[in-house]
């Protein structure tokens, strides 16, 4: 009787192992099963374009039944590059994943980072918006011709902001439009803000000319009326935004950012798939769907091997225009 007992609580805690609780337990790549533990790195202040994107994933995949308790957190510093070494250093952790996007291959170099994400696992591109000039209601500019005027007139007495350190894409539009209307890169005053947050502070306060930012961020604020949108950079204006694109204002620029999901290096194959996979099912989620549309984000879903060959082509490309603009 005591060997039968025994071997039924062998059975009990050997089953048990198997099926661990909710909280504790792994990632499980098998097909349907709900991945558990999952944390989601982000490399910016809160309010931010990586930290929008991750709490809208996140909340999208909870209310799809995919995962259930993951934990967001942000680890802000020198443009994203803090979080990246991060992500570098959980070599193996495959319950650890980072949003991030064009802004973080900038700051590599910029920052003359150690880390790269040539180091990490890429996991999935998931969005691509444009970036958005922006002022405050009380501002003086009413477009974006007027804006422009004064910048050429004295570049230094019209300072931009955005949330992203030099080499980013807050950083690298006001730049391109600088050199597109005859100014010379280096005669910008150009003031870095951790996150959306905190640019959005400032334009209020009217403490910088104007911003730039990915239109997701400022939504709400657009609506309301606090913030004036002059320009669009992307190739095609916003629907429901009132403002031209950069190009239908006479500024030959078109350009877009872009956010995606990658991993620690040195993760197993199982962790890797079941990564891929939870991104390939919130793609196709009529949460995530519903959500990209509500942000005016574009769906830009690319999966693991066509994310990193995206990178690499990304980091090529983002060193050739800082050297062109005499950044790096």
């Amino acid at each position: 009787m005591r060997v039968r007992n025994w071997l039924a609580a062998a059975g009990a805690v050997a089953a048990a192992l198997l099926v661990p609780p909710l909280v504790t337990s792994g990632l499980d790549a098998d097909a349907g099963a709900q991945l558990r533990g999952v944390r989601v790195l982000v490399p910016n202040a809160p309010g931010g374009g990586y930290d929008t994107t991750a709490r809208t994933a996140a909340k999208a995949m909870e209310d799809a039944g995919l995962i259930r308790n993951a934990e967001v957190f942000n680890l802000p510093g020198a443009g994203g590059t803090v979080g990246l070494g991060r992500i570098v250093n959980e070599r193996g952790n495959g319950k650890l994943v980072m949003s991030m996007g064009l802004g973080v291959v900038g700051s590599v170099y910029t920052n003359k980072s150690r880390s790269s994400l040539q180091d990490t696992t890429p996991i999935a591109k998931l969005t691509e918006e444009p970036d958005i000039v922006v002022v405050g209601k009380d501002s003086p500019y009413q477009n974006i011709g007027q804006l422009i005027a004064d910048w050429k007139a004295d570049p230094g007495a019209v300072p931009v902001g955005g949330g992203s350190s030099p080499g980013g894409p807050d950083h690298l539009a006001p730049m391109l439009m600088a050199k597109a209307v005859g100014l010379a890169p280096r005669t910008v005053t150009y003031v870095q803000f951790d996150g959306g947050g905190e640019l959005l502070a400032a334009v209020l306060g009217r403490k910088i000319s104007f911003g730039v930012s990915g239109v997701g961020e400022y939504a709400d604020q657009i609506k309301a009326g606090s913030l004036r949108v002059l320009a669009v950079t992307g190739p095609n204006r916003i629907p429901g935004v009132d403002a031209p694109t950069l190009t239908e204002a006479g500024i030959d620029v078109k350009f877009t950012n872009w956010r995606g999901i990658v991993a620690p290096p040195g993760i197993s194959e199982k962790e890797r798939v079941a990564l891929v996979e939870l991104f390939r099912q919130l793609h196709d989620t009529r949460q995530w769907r519903d959500a990209v549309a509500r942000n005016g984000w574009t769906d830009a879903y690319a999966p693991a091997e066509k994310f990193g060959e995206f990178l690499t082509a990304e980091n090529a490309r983002v060193a050739t225009v800082l050297k062109e603009l005499g950044l790096a």
